[in-house]
């Protein structure tokens, strides 16, 4: 095997480049608009980008051969999880600020801005995991919406159990796929499991601010399970306290004692928190002609000041700066 064979993914090059311009293009299309530079006098770009696309995450592979800032800001609709083979990165995403190497990956959350300098022997195997996808998987897992965006906390220790078991399982399907007998990307249900299965291991491995949310469904009073499983078949009728009680076969004061016992919430908190969740996904689609009054009506908010108070409190921009966002109004880092 040759040196150029033994790269990661080395059957799916996109690109290999010298041009600064060309590599910042072509890293974009697959991931979002950035700034990159090279740092330092006399530093030769080299960039290459090998990608491997699954159906909710794609396997990555990306060496710049010289020292560069890239700062996309906001990732927006995915996470990226970073894992060094050699080299550093310094990180910074949000307010968190840390340094990855081989033993500590990076896991970018996709609502913070993010800032990042590659040593120049930095080369990284990068796994492109669609946000939906994971916070919807943590939510089925939990038998809830999420009341807030899924952050991760810092890196990811890959020297650790678990963090150790989700590099092999991804170095694993990079070499299937290098082996040309890959698992994901085939449009099979092993596919779609295996990619579940690294949702699961990176929400198990990584530290996050909704560490309890996998386990926290088991223990549910059958009642609280009935009413949640009521609301969210039925998101877009009217519902009053008195109908998700009814379906759910308690009293309403019952009801609402175990959604306080067991939510720390009510029905209807919980409610209008799934329907802003609804909204905001509808947002981030942004179907043509959608318009942000439309999608707070299907969603129950008629009071658009209102809907656009509680969606800032929640996704920290207003409703029409999400549904700019989706129409390509981009970003600069």
């Amino acid at each position: 095997m040759t040196a150029e064979q033994s790269v990661p993914l080395a059957g799916h090059m996109l690109f290999r480049s010298r041009d600064l311009d060309e590599a910042r293009d072509r890293v974009a299309r697959v991931f979002c608009p950035h700034r990159l530079e090279t740092i330092g006098r006399g530093s030769r770009l080299d960039a290459r980008h090998h990608h491997y696309p699954g159906e909710r995450l794609s396997l990555n592979y990306i060496d710049y051969g010289a020292k560069a800032l890239i700062a996309p800001g906001e990732l927006q609709d995915f996470f990226l999880l970073q894992i060094p083979l050699s080299g550093s990165a310094a990180i910074v995403n949000g307010t968190q600020d840390y340094c990855s190497h081989p033993g500590r990956a990076a896991l970018l959350n996709p609502h913070l801005a993010t800032r990042m300098i590659w040593d120049e022997n930095c080369r990284q195997v990068l796994v492109w995991i669609e946000r939906q996808a994971l916070e919807r998987f943590l939510a089925e897992q939990s038998g809830a919406p999420l009341r807030r965006p899924l952050t991760f906390l810092g890196g990811l220790d890959m020297t650790r159990p678990e963090g150790a078991r989700l590099r092999r399982l991804v170095m694993h399907l990079v070499a299937e796929v290098d082996a040309g007998i890959p698992s994901i990307g085939t449009g099979g249900l092993m596919g779609r499991q295996i990619e579940a299965a690294v949702m699961a291991g990176l929400l198990e491995a990584a530290a996050h601010d909704q560490g309890d949310a996998a386990d926290a469904g088991a223990a549910l009073p059958r009642q609280v399970r009935r009413a949640e499983a009521f609301i969210m078949a039925n998101l877009e009728q009217a519902l009053a306290l008195e109908d998700i009680a009814r379906a759910a076969g308690v009293s309403m004061r019952g009801l609402q004692q175990g959604f306080r016992d067991h939510r720390d919430t009510t029905p209807m908190a919980f409610l209008r928190d799934a329907r802003l969740e609804r909204a905001h996904r509808d947002l981030q689609s942004a179907a043509p002609g959608c318009n942000v009054t439309a999608v707070a009506l299907r969603w129950g908010f008629a009071h658009l000041g209102r809907f656009a108070q509680v969606y800032r409190a929640r996704y920290g921009c207003s409703p029409g700066q999400t549904l700019n966002a989706a129409r390509g109004a981009g970003f600069e880092g």
